[in-house]
Formats: C-alpha cells, structure tokens, sequence
C-alpha cells in the first residue's frame, strides 16, 4: 500500500508540474510539509529548578524509635513503610499519618554489634520482585572478629508483618576499626544491589584502603543478589578477586546512597576527613580521590598527583556548616512541587539541609541553596510514591512542606492545559506540532498508538545516522495509546509525554476519561482492569500499566539517548502527511528540522516492520529485538547481561548464538541464550513468552505478543541470521 501510494503521488506530481508548465496556476506539494511552523503557546517548563524554603513537620506523631537509621518501602503495592533502628530492630506500620502504635510490628529482630557508635544495622532493601519473592536485605555489623555482613532474608508467607528468621549470609568484609561502616544499600535501576562501604575507619585512611583494590573497604560494590559479583563490573577479574565487587572506589565513609527514580543517577554522600563534606555522582569505575585528596583539596597525596585525575564531588561545604554529611534524594514526590528534580542532603551534626540542582550537561550544581536546619538528620527515606521523609536520633520521622516562592512553573495537570493540541478531544495537534510514525512499534499489550514531535522555536536536531539524535532543550516527544475494546469501541487510554528539560530528559503519562476528552496527569503508576478484542480468543481481559515518571525512564535508557522511537532507522519511512505522503526524513530535512542537509533519506538505513511479510524474515526479527530489547541490551545497557540487540551489529556480535546463559532466570535444561534451530530451548524465546519474574521486556507487559513471538520462533528455528 505504501509503494502504491508512493507511486500515486508520483504521478500526481508530474501530471501538476505538466499542467503548470501549460499554464497552470499553482504548483502541487512537493513534500510532506511545505515549510515549518514554529510551535508557540506550550505550557511544559524546561529550566532548571528553583527549590522553596521548607519547613519540618512531624510524622507519625503516635510512634517513637530508638536512633533510626533507614526508611524505605517494600515497593510492592501495599504502601507500607519500615524503619530500621541501628540496634538491630525493623519496623513496619501502614503509611497514615495517624497511625497508632498498636498497628506498628516487628518485621525483624537482628543481632548486632554496637561496639562501636557507627556499628549496628546500617542498611536494608527491599528485592525489585519483593512482591513475588518476599526477599530483602540487611547490611549490619558483627564482632569476633569484627566484620561488615550482607545478608538475604524472606518474608513470611503467611504474615506479610513479619519475616523469617532463616538468614542467607551473601557477603561478609573484616572491619580493621568501629568508625566508617558505610552500609547504606541500593537497588540500581538494573536491579543490581550496590552497597557502599566506608575505608575501614580510625581517621585518615592509615591502611590506604579508599585506593587499594584488593579491598572491599572505601568502595560502592555492585553485586548479585546471590552476593556474587557482577561479570560486567569495571574491575571483574575472577569470581574470588575482590576487585571484581568494585564498582567505583576512592571513598571514606559515603554516608547514604541514592538513586534518581527518573534519571537513575547514582548519589552519594561522603563524609569528610577536618576540611570538608562532599556530595558526589557516582560513575561506573570512578576514584573519588581519598585518601589523596579530601574534596577538592589534596589530603595524602606525597607525589602531587593533580585532581583531575579523580572524579570530583559536584558539591563542598566546610566544617563551619557542619561535620558529618548525610547524603540525600533527587525529589520524584507528589507534593512539593517546587522541588521536582532536586537533590535533597544534609547534615547530621549542624542539622542542615540543602536543595542542590544539578545540571548534567556540565556535571556541576547550578545552585545550592540552605532550605531549613532542623535536629539530627541521621537518614532520609523515600515511600513508595517518592515523598521524602528524614530520620531523626531524637526518636522521631520528619516530612516536609514549602515556605513558598521558587519553582519554575508546575507541570500541566491535564493534556489540555498543556497546549500540545489544538483540540485535545480530537487530538489536533498544535500548529508546528508534526506527527509522525516509526517502521517498528514497540509492543504495547495491542494497543494502537499516534506520535509528535515539537522542537523549541527554531532550534534543531543534530543528526546521526547511526548513532542516537541530539535533541534540543525543550523538545517534547508525545505518544498516544488507544485499544479496541471487545465491544469494538476504542479505548483511549493515555498519552505520554517526553520533555526535554535543562536537568534531563522528563517522562509524564496523562491518563484519559472514560468519555475520551481529555487526560489528568498521574503521579505515579497504576493499573486499570480492561476487556479486548483478541484474534485468537475473541476477547481477553487484562490490566493495562500506566507508568510512573521512574519507569519511563528506566526504559527510555541513557545508553539509548533517552529517545527510542525517534532515530535514522526508526523514521526512514514514508508518512501521509495532509498534503501527500512524503518520506519523513526528506520531509523534516526539507523544512529544516536538522541542523545541517542530511542528504538523501535512500541513503540511509532503515529497519523493517517486523509485521510486513513481504519483507525478509531476519530483517524482521532482528528489527523486533532492535525495537523491543536494545535499549538495555546494548553496549553500556543498563542490564548486566552483555547482549548486544541493535540490527546494525551481525548476529555473530551479538553475543547469544550458543552462548550459556550467565544469570538463573531461564527454568530450560542446558539452555543457551538462543540456540541455532531450535527456540524451545533458547532463553531469549522462553522469557518472551514468560510473565512474571524475568518476563521480556520486564516491565508493562501484562498480555503476550504473539505475533512477536511467533516471528522470532521462525527466525531462531530457521537459524538465526543477519
């Protein structure tokens, strides 16, 4: 249809240029879009933010706690939180305001030692799949002989309240003093545990752990949640060495780990020696400089080695403002509006807590500004939903409110109020708004989706024709979904929109009414019940997955440029736009959304549609797994597994043909990452075809692609080429 309706254009346009050249009066459309329109009137800020004053209100005002040292939830639904005392005690109680003690239990009992006043239990996470598994892990301290241990416990099956007393000891490291434990755990965004350890302690680093690699001490680690380390750490050697647990080094007591549930950045506190604290973004196989260098200052350092051979911290603060660091959240919460995007720390001795906004274009603090001084801050914490709470050594748990001022203006709470459409209910686009489509869809659970883009004023993309796209600050990418519901009405469901800010890239799902005009913004995920129409079954019911702003992110990859659907490949492709159907390459290349002539789109690679029969069957295979899988697998991914799914590298570099699997998740006997001939016995066709734990892709898929997964069956049987 598409070669048809090419050919139809074609001849259109030669028989107007015919009738012109007889006198006609006006000349047809030569593409798509005859010129640009510059966008005006969208309501979606792009700078950076500017954190108001807060102010410190107690929570839970009915329950007391003895030195907290860690909130968090189990990331499982139930809005649950648990607190972490360092003598060995974790509580659980629900997430009210109001809740009485007599509705607080005992989730677990840990026996440790407090020898030392920065021994104890330091650290809890709860497993990704907590709420499958019930797993989750404790970092505390041990004596005889003194030692750090990392273990794995359960939940009972039968009392959510309380969990089991079988432990799993993963890991253990001698402690060569009682100060600078570290202990703080994280899940990273590819579900790997990471744990920070301080340098052993005493003052000074008199051991040299911070830069020794054959220790586990002054490091975050990076480990399986077998306690293994992970083959693809930056230092992995042998399984036994310890430098293969490393995955940045240099530190003295990081004091609170985090991760940005958008951007998955990796924060970290790090307590100083006399001179200074620092706040620092961890990066794979980094060195923070200690013991020879404090901050930015050199510390230990007798050759004068310069400091731009360390990773600098992105913030300082003398001792005149305080002496121990707690490291903090970049604020995802729904209530302090003025806070998106900030990084939230403080300071357990001077009680002070800043807002530092961060630009990652120059990797600096644009600001970093005093928002309050309270008590101790011993630890802050995140709920489920992202609101930030900090624990304090005078027994009590403390959340915030906004003084007023700053801010940069809220997102829109409806699709509306954005002024992405002209007419929303009809879905209009404002002029300068350009639709467009890709050659491969990403699979959806069978919905039907529309997609924009909007470029600021006249500004352009920098163009690759391998490599992903430059985009400039405030681009908006939107995508629609819509499904046919068994009673053959369409569903619209939600829109998706992916701005371009100053501090990264933004994700927002706006979920539609049931009447279908307009959409109302989430602040976090959720899941509705729907009935659809199905080839094979006439109709299924499933949930269909509205995502949080963190799962756009963790899909819309950093590896990947932040951006999917919109690349060379992707957007080679005919379009039928109002005027003709047109290549959209040329067309955007004609109306100048490129910062330089890109020549002509045949000249360019283009995937195949994966569903287009008449096209070669690897090319379509291989445009899938493109598709649905690389933006994690591929080089620097965020997934531990080293497969590479981008069609532009062979079959034979993608490194799954006859290749043993290097994590448990297949349930297949003497499976290989895919076997040549034979998809029953290939892991990449098994977790394609699986839901639940290790269901490919791992997140929002709640209804099998059977399309999909038919067209890889008959690639992998046919022996999978390129």
């Amino acid at each position: 249809m598409r070669l048809f309706a090419r050919f139809v254009t074609t001849c259109v346009l030669g028989c107007a240029v015919f009738v012109a050249g007889c006198g006609g009066s006006s000349a047809a459309p030569q593409f798509g879009l005859s010129a640009r329109t510059v966008v005006q009137g969208l309501n979606l800020p792009t700078g950076l933010p500017v954190p108001s004053d807060l102010r410190e209100v107690r929570a839970f005002s009915n329950l007391g706690f003895d030195r907290p040292i860690f909130l968090t939830s189990a990331g499982d639904g139930t809005d649950r939180l648990f607190v972490a005392e360092q003598g060995g005690t974790i509580y659980v109680f629900p997430n009210r305001d109001d809740v009485a003690v007599n509705e607080r239990s005992t989730f677990l009992q840990i026996n440790v030692s407090r020898a030392g006043n920065e021994e104890g239990l330091l650290g809890l996470a709860f497993d990704p799949d907590y709420a499958t598994n019930r797993r989750f892990y404790v970092y505390y301290s041990l004596a005889s002989p003194r030692r750090s241990r990392i273990s794995r416990f359960e939940a009972s099956p039968s009392d959510p309240n309380a969990a089991l007393t079988t432990e799993t000891v993963l890991l253990e490291f001698d402690q060569p003093f009682s100060n600078h434990n570290g202990g703080c755990m994280a899940f990273g965004p590819d579900d790997k545990l990471y744990v920070a350890s301080g340098d052993g302690g005493s003052g000074g680093d008199p051991q040299n752990n911070g830069q020794s690699m054959n220790t586990l001490l002054g490091k975050i680690l990076r480990i399986n949640t077998d306690g293994t380390p992970v083959v693809d750490n930056p230092f992995y050697t042998t399984p036994t060495a310890l430098r293969s647990y490393i995955w940045a080094y240099g530190l003295r007591n990081p004091w609170r780990i985090s991760f940005d549930r958008t951007t998955g950045r990796l924060w970290a506190g790090d307590v100083g020696q006399g001179s200074m604290e620092e706040i620092d973004v961890i990066t794979r196989g980094g060195n923070y400089g200690w013991r020879l260098f404090e901050g930015n200052e050199s510390f230990n350092n007798p050759t004068g080695l310069p400091a731009s051979n360390f990773e600098g911290p992105i913030v300082t603060y003398p001792r005149s403002l305080g002496q121990s660091i707690t490291g903090g959240y970049v604020y995802r919460g729904p209530t302090l509006t003025t806070l998106q995007g900030v990084y939230l720390y403080g300071d357990f001795a001077s009680g002070r807590l800043w807002g530092l906004v961060y630009d990652p274009a120059t990797n600096t603090a644009t600001s970093n500004e005093q928002l309050l001084q309270m008590g101790s801050i011993a630890s802050f914490g995140e709920d489920e939903a992202g609101e930030l709470y900090v624990c304090s050594f005078d027994g009590a748990i403390y959340r915030f409110e906004e003084v007023g001022g700053g801010g940069i203006g809220e997102i829109p709470e409806t699709l509306s109020e954005t002024g992405l459409f002209a007419n929303t209910a009809s879905l209009t686009p404002t002029a300068g708004v350009v639709e467009y489509d890709v050659n491969a869809s990403f699979w959806s659970d069978g919905a039907i989706k529309r997609r924009w883009i909007a470029l600021p004023g006249t500004a352009t993309i920098d163009f690759s024709a391998t490599s992903p796209w430059t985009f400039p600050i405030g681009t908006v990418l939107v995508k629609h979904f819509e499904i046919e519901l068994a009673t053959g009405a369409m569903r619209r469901l939600e829109t998706r929109v992916l701005v371009h800010a100053e501090a990264g890239w933004q994700g927002y799902t706006y979920r539609w009414n049931q009447a279908g005009t307009d959409a109302d913004l989430l602040d976090d995920s959720a899941t509705e019940t729907i009935t659809v129409a199905d080839d094979s079954a006439g109709s299924v019911t499933f949930d269909w997955y509205f995502p949080s702003r963190g799962d756009c992110m963790s899909c819309h990859t950093e590896a990947a440029g932040r951006v999917l659907g919109v690349h060379t490949r992707q957007i080679n492709r005919d379009f039928d736009y109002p005027e003709l159907t047109d290549n959209q390459l040329r067309t955007w290349n004609h109306i100048g959304m490129f910062s330089s002539d890109i020549g002509a789109a045949s000249s360019h690679l283009a995937l195949a549609n994966p569903h287009d029969t008449t096209a070669p069957l690897a090319a379509r295979a291989r445009a899938y797994l493109d598709t649905n899988c690389a933006q994690c697998h591929r080089a620097n991914g965020p997934t531990p597994v080293n497969i590479e799914f981008r069609s532009l590298f062979l079959v034979g570099q993608t490194n799954t043909v006859g290749v043993v699997p290097t994590t448990g998740q297949s349930q297949l006997p003497n499976p290989f990452r895919i076997e040549a001939g034979s998809a029953a016995t290939s892991v990449v066709h098994e977790l394609m075809g699986r839901f639940g734990t290790g269901q490919m892709p791992p997140l929002g898929r709640n209804r099998l692609d059977v399309d999909g997964l038919a067209i890889i069956e008959l690639w992998i049987n046919a022996g999978p080429t390129d």
